[in-house]
Order: C-alpha cells, then sequence, then structure tokens
C-alpha cells in the first residue's frame, strides 16, 4: 500500500516539471540506445558461434611462408591462415584427429531442377565430409556423403535449405539430380538453417558472410581444375601457368580444421605437423623458424581480428556517451528533489523516517529509470534498423554484417539490464541525499 502511495507522488512529482522530465528521459534514452546498438553489433562480432565445442575444434596453420619475410608484418609470430595445397592433402591423410576438413570456396553454376528456368551461378565449398558433423551442421532432409565420396571425388552434393526452396519449392530433394557446373550430381542432404556468426571456419574469405549454398567433395576442385575465389597468397617465384603447377605451388588458399577430443590427440597431431615442416626442410622448404599450430575457435577469431579496432573504440564511446548522460541526469535529478526539499522537510516533521523519504524519491528514481529504459530500447531498435538497412544497401549481396543488426537473447538481456541498472544507480545518490537532509531548515524557510 505504502509503495503504490509512493508511486503516486512520484507520478505526480514527474508531471509537475515535464520539461525536466522529458530532458532525462531524452538523455537517458539516447545513452542506453547508443549502448545498444554497440553492445549487439559487438557482441554478434565477438561471439563464438560454436562455443560448445572450443575445446577440440582447431584451426590448423604451418608456416612454411618465404624465409625473408613473415607472412604479415603486422602480426610477424603468427603464420599463414591458410595452407597449401601439398600440405594440406598431406595431412588430411593423417587418421590422428577424430574428425578432420580441408576447404576452399569455388564457384558454380546449377542447372537442371524442376522449377529452374536458367542456369544460376552459386558460390560453392568444396570440402570434406566431415565438415558437417564436425561443425554440429543441421540437416532437414538427409545427410552428408561418405568418407568414400571424398577418395573418388563422388557425383553427390549438399544444399543449403535456401537453395533447395529455390530449386524445389522446399520439398524433399534427396536422391534428385542437378547439374553442377554441367556435371549430374546426386543430392544427398539439404541443410536446415544454418549461418554461423562469424563464419568462423573460413573468417579468411569473409568473417559475415553468408554459408555457401552447395557442398560437393574436395576432390571435384583438382579434378576439374576449379580456382579458389578466396584469398590465395603466394610468396615464390616459381611458374603457375597451368594448374597442376598451381596445386604444387607455394600458393596459400586452403583452410583446414581439425578436431580433437583430449590434449593426447592434441600433442600426436601437433607432432606430426612438426615431423613433416623438419622432414621437408631437408627440401629446401620451411625455412623459417618452426611454428605450426593448432588454434581453438575462440582465439582463432581473435587473431584473425574478426573484431576490429574501431568497433572496439565505438563500443567504449557509447558507454562514454551514456556516463555523460547518466551524470547529467543525476545532477538534474538533485537539484530537482532540492528544489521540493520543503515538501520532505515537512513529511519528516510530521514523523515520516529518513528510510521513507529516500525510499519515496527511490521510487520516483525507478519511476523515471523505466521509462528512460523503454524510450532507449525504442530508439535502440530503431538504430539498429537503421544499421541493417546501411549494411544492407552497402555491401555485396552475400555479406552478412546486416545479420548482426538484430536483438538476441543475449542482446536483450544486456540492453534491458543496462537500461534500468544504469539509470537507477544515477538516482541513488540524489535520493540519499535529500533522506539525509535535516527537516529544520525546511521548516525555518516555510
Amino acid at each position: 500500500m505504502r509503495i503504490g502511495y509512493y508511486l503516486r507522488l512520484a507520478l505526480k512529482s514527474l508531471a509537475r516539471t515535464p520539461g525536466l522530465t522529458g530532458l532525462m528521459m531524452c538523455a537517458i534514452g539516447l545513452g542506453i540506445a547508443a549502448c545498444i546498438v554497440m553492445l549487439t553489433i559487438y557482441h554478434a562480432m565477438s561471439g563464438n558461434p560454436i562455443w560448445w565445442k572450443n575445446n577440440v575444434l582447431y584451426a590448423v596453420t604451418m608456416d612454411s611462408w618465404s624465409p625473408g619475410e613473415p607472412f604479415d608484418s603486422d602480426r610477424p609470430t603468427l603464420p599463414p591462415p591458410q595452407l597449401n595445397y601439398r600440405d594440406a592433402t598431406y595431412l588430411f591423410q593423417s587418421t590422428l584427429a577424430k574428425r578432420k576438413a580441408i576447404m576452399y570456396p569455388i564457384k558454380g553454376v546449377v542447372s537442371g531442377a524442376p522449377d529452374q528456368r536458367h542456369p544460376a551461378p552459386v558460390l560453392t565449398r568444396a570440402t570434406t565430409a566431415d565438415f558437417f558433423a564436425m561443425f554440429d551442421v543441421p540437416f532437414e532432409y538427409g545427410g552428408a556423403w561418405d568418407a568414400a565420396a571424398d577418395r573418388t571425388p563422388g557425383p553427390v552434393v549438399v544444399i543449403s535449405r535456401e537453395e533447395n526452396d529455390r530449386l524445389f519449392g522446399g520439398a524433399d530433394s534427396v536422391g534428385r539430380t542437378i547439374l553442377w557446373n554441367g556435371h549430374p550430381f546426386r543430392i544427398v542432404g539439404v541443410m536446415g538453417g544454418w549461418w554461423p556468426k562469424p563464419r568462423f571456419y573460413d573468417v579468411i574469405n569473409g568473417a559475415f558472410d553468408k554459408p555457401e549454398d552447395v557442398y560437393v567433395p574436395f576432390g571435384w576442385g583438382p579434378a576439374l581444375q576449379q580456382l579458389p575465389v578466396g584469398m590465395v597468397a603466394c610468396w615464390s617465384d616459381e611458374s603457375r601457368s597451368t594448374y597442376t603447377a598451381f596445386l604444387g605451388s607455394e600458393c596459400n588458399w586452403i583452410q583446414m580444421w581439425v578436431e580433437l577430443p583430449n590434449a593426447a590427440s592434441r600433442n600426436r597431431m601437433l607432432a606430426l605437423m612438426n615431423a613433416y615442416a623438419v622432414s621437408q626442410r631437408k627440401s629446401g622448404r620451411f625455412q623459417r623458424p618452426l611454428n605450426n599450430r593448432l588454434t581453438r575457435v575462440g582465439e582463432w577469431l581473435t587473431e584473425q581480428g574478426v573484431v576490429t579496432n574501431d568497433s572496439r573504440l565505438l563500443l567504449r564511446l557509447a558507454f562514454a556517451f551514456l556516463a555523460v548522460s547518466l551524470i547529467n541526469t543525476a545532477g538534474i535529478l538533485l537539484a530537482k528533489f532540492l528544489r521540493a526539499a520543503p515538501t520532505a522537510g515537512v513529511r519528516r516533521a510530521l514523523g515520516a523516517t529518513r528510510a521513507q523519504i529516500f525510499l519515496q524519491h527511490l521510487i520516483e528514481v525507478a519511476a523515471l529509470s523505466l521509462a528512460g529504459s523503454a524510450l532507449g530500447l525504442a530508439l535502440g531498435a530503431l538504430g539498429l534498423r537503421a544499421m541493417h538497412w546501411l549494411y544492407a544497401i552497402n555491401t555485396v549481396d552475400n555479406s552478412g554484417y546486416q545479420e548482426l543488426t538484430h536483438f538476441d537473447p543475449a542482446g536483450l538481456a544486456w540492453a534491458l539490464a543496462l537500461a534500468f541498472l544504469s539509470t537507477f544507480a544515477a538516482g541513488l545518490y540524489p535520493a540519499w541525499r535529500i533522506g539525509r537532509m535535516p527537516p529544520a531548515s525546511y521548516l525555518k524557510s516555510q
């Protein structure tokens, strides 16, 4: 009952000064909105999309780069983030890992589906069978191809849900045949909704790009002499005039991941990599200091700079703006409470305790906090929508940056906590200050 009474007093107090109330709400709302936008984007960029496997999934890197200079002069201790064909295929033959995958993006053209009038270009990933189980890719229909299709390679294909919708209207297409780059391929699986953000398995070629819509066995790349459409980094002067020469060159363009369930398997895998590097050194390769690595997903995202310094700076500026807004709000609240101090003095003289005066003004702060929070959430939603629109018109079709600009459950929880607690904290000192002042000075002024 007393809380209800204090709430009525708070609403009347706020209504008596609509200008100050609106000013405080706008300051709070703008500060919270800025933090919501930056927190949401930062959380989406810096999150580990497969955190439950962080301790068993490893990116494989080997430093076979030029002996005269590091791959990246800004980060000279890191090896190249990709492997060349020779090293990747050698490591893939090992049976030490529970699962393993080598991969690279290539161009493709799909045709021959019943709902398709014209051939359509489609970005394809040439990979190996373990890709799907290792990365916990969900399937709507069917599943991955078997290991035999990696060795042959077999004319089998996995497509995304979106591609299945375009080609077959969403029906179960497992067992159907489509033409990929003019060759018949049998569909063995249709993926469910899967879009890891960031795209951890290939941050080199677009950390926030949409996953590919078509997946074929890795061997089809060399078999059809498919060049990669992603980053290719070369350092030697050897000839690459033919596809065979390209495969044997020191060009890095293949991503490799392994699943190692325990420390012993990790140590064995790293020992294999080191022994291979030492053996290759005898033939003139791997002339740099031994620097072969198995990097967990979380560390990989950090090393590859998925979250840029600009994003961190913007996040700090957003919190600084919120801090300034809260300091101004605290000053306005203190001035407002002190101006109404005679009323509090009369209540003290009539028997109200300091705790009751403090609670009365704290409830007013809470009411203002809720109003400012609601405004901040609304402005934050508008800000995220605006960012989504800007990303959509300023990036290529397959870019996923615009997908970062939406509330996720964690982001919404952060926003609600930030919105209420920060404003509530800003009002604690004004409410405490008015509760501590002696009533005699107010009564004399009356």
